[in-house]
């Protein structure tokens, strides 16, 4: 059975538009089976950085407990909906406790490989795969963080000097997401020693003619029945430990419509 784990977070975002990250995940969950949907309660207020370079720490530091506790007696396969990208973490957490050699797949269009001292803009959700690696803030990193060795980033193309710079020296596989052939994932992975694989799909790895409802849309992404058949064929090989999908912030709810289509086709594939 799967559950769906609703965290309609928007914190961790830079985004201008980052509070439409909560209509995204409501919009999401409004289409999945209400039975199988268990909601976090995000706080309220943005949070404070708490001495660090971190913005809104406090705040994301309540979700990620809320989270934990959630997941400590969870059984189900999880797939999280978001909310940025930050959310991911604690579901990956619970993942590598369960599995000795989780491997990791990260989509999404921008590296978010900084760490507090790397990042100009101090948003958590551009630290989150940094953090699942277990570099970063300490308060909410995955430990031991996931190896680079069982890791693949598809879709990046908006990297910054000092992700690009991490990625040249750590054994990370990348994969283009315009030539993202049906087995290309599938063949990253197995080349892994991983035992099962945890997903995470950010929606803006999509190409902006996809999907309207991003904060930081990037041209030459990827077509969604592209990702669907490579999640197919690597489910097909490697068993998948959970999910998480994020970054949907839809202008209003008639944008959502139009977009929702596409977006539980994807949440199809991971659960």
């Amino acid at each position: 059975m799967t559950r769906f784990v609703v965290v309609p977070q928007w914190q961790g975002s830079p985004a201008a538009r980052a509070m439409q990250l909560v209509d995204g995940a409501e919009a999401i969950a409004g289409d999945l089976p209400r039975s199988a949907c268990v909601r976090v309660d995000v706080p309220l207020e943005a949070g404070d950085a708490l001495g660090t370079r971190v913005h809104r720490l406090s705040t994301l530091q309540q979700t990620r407990a809320r989270i934990d506790d959630l997941l400590a007696s969870e059984t189900d396969r999880i797939v999280i909906v978001g909310g940025d990208c930050s959310v991911a973490l604690g579901g990956i957490a619970h993942a590598a406790a369960r599995h000795e050699r989780l491997g990791l797949v990260w989509f999404d269009a921008h590296g978010d490989l900084h760490t507090p001292d790397s990042s100009v803009s101090g948003a958590f959700a551009g630290m989150a795969l940094r953090a699942a690696l277990g570099g970063g803030e300490p308060s909410l990193v995955v430990s031991p963080g996931i190896a680079p060795s069982r890791t693949v980033l598809v879709g990046a193309r908006d990297l910054d000097v000092a992700e690009s710079a991490f990625l040249a020296d750590t054994p990370l596989a990348r994969l283009d997401a315009v030539d993202l052939a049906d087995t290309a994932l599938a063949d990253a992975v197995s080349q892994t020693d991983a035992d099962a694989v945890w997903v995470h799909l950010d929606l803006d790895v999509l190409d902006p003619a996809a999907i309207t409802g991003l904060t930081a849309a990037s041209p030459f992404g990827a077509d969604p029945a592209r990702i669907v058949a490579a999640l197919a064929a690597l489910r097909a090989r490697v068993p998948l430990a959970g999910a998480s999908i994020t970054g949907f912030a839809p202008a209003s709810a008639a944008a959502a419509v139009d977009d929702l289509g596409t977006i539980l086709r994807l949440v199809g594939a991971l659960a």
